[in-house]
């Protein structure tokens, strides 16, 4: 009888584990605040007016799809918007104080708009319609792209089971690498390149009982766990961020500009060529 009290409670406490981990889905909207803003913001200001810069397109050059070991996906691996977040990193870089960053994701949508405006502002207006002023154009492009996704480069695990009674713990880990480049506008010449990489881990971890209640066919089987998977966009985020910030240090180094104070001592950027020597 106190050995079928004690299941009862384990039941009990086990699916209420499993409730409290549905609720933390029913989380209000949140900002996606940079992983690495603390880096960003230590990179000291430009000594001398912003630089205007223009992204075309970053692309995911894997052609990877999403790792599963039952089945193929169609899904990427990767985002396929990754341009978002090299604009947010030259926007954010440095507070603000680094780049005006011109559209061309939209290039043709804003073209459309500013013939728009100017058709009609002339159909009513006539010749005394005021002018568009000129869009302003770039000195330096950035190009690159996700270049790598390697799914399962490290995975392992520890278990353990005494009469009946068992947990074990697994771990995966995926890498991406991301590549970026400055390009001079006015003579094509690539200025800057860098590559980057970060890891995605992903850990589970459980426990389960499995015990014959008496000789007859009664058995009771119990099973409880939780997962942690790094979002691979957060990866990609990180990537993209951690070069832009490697690019400016390279610029600074190579003299194509100045910091106005001292460069920054704190980066979570690492050279894996140092690390191995």
């Amino acid at each position: 009888m106190i050995r079928l009290i004690a299941i009862i409670i384990t039941a009990t406490i086990l699916s209420g584990c499993a409730a409290t981990f549905q609720k933390e889905d029913w989380t209000p909207p949140v900002v996606a605040r940079s992983p690495i803003q603390n880096v960003l913001d230590t990179v000291p200001e430009l000594d001398g007016p912003k630089i205007t810069i223009a992204v075309y397109s970053f692309l995911d050059k894997t052609g990877q799809r999403k790792p599963n070991e039952k089945f193929s996906q169609l899904s990427s691996a990767v985002t396929q918007g990754s341009e978002v977040w090299v604009i947010n990193g030259l926007k954010k870089v440095g507070k603000g104080t680094w780049f005006t960053v011109v559209e061309r994701g939209g290039l043709d949508n804003l073209v459309k708009e500013r013939q728009l405006i100017r058709s009609t502002r002339e159909a009513y207006e006539g010749e005394e319609a005021l002018n568009l002023k000129p869009m302003l154009f770039a000195g330096l492009l950035i190009e690159g792209g996700v270049v790598g996704y390697e799914s399962n480069i490290e995975s392992g695990g520890a278990g353990a089971r005494y009469f009946g009674i068992g947990a074990n713990t697994q771990y995966r880990v995926d890498q991406v690498t991301v590549a970026i480049r400055i390009v001079s506008v006015q003579t094509g010449e690539v200025l800057l390149t860098t590559a980057t990489e970060k890891r995605i881990a992903s850990y589970k971890s459980g426990a389960d009982v499995f015990r014959f209640l008496d000789l007859g066919t009664k058995a009771l089987e119990i099973e409880a766990g939780s997962a942690v998977n790094e979002p691979v966009n957060y990866a990609v985020r990180t990537a993209i961020e951690s070069a832009i910030v490697d690019l400016i240090n390279q610029g600074k180094d190579d003299g194509l500009w100045k910091f106005k104070g001292p460069a920054a001592t704190e980066t979570t950027i690492e050279n894996k060529g140092e690390n191995n020597e």
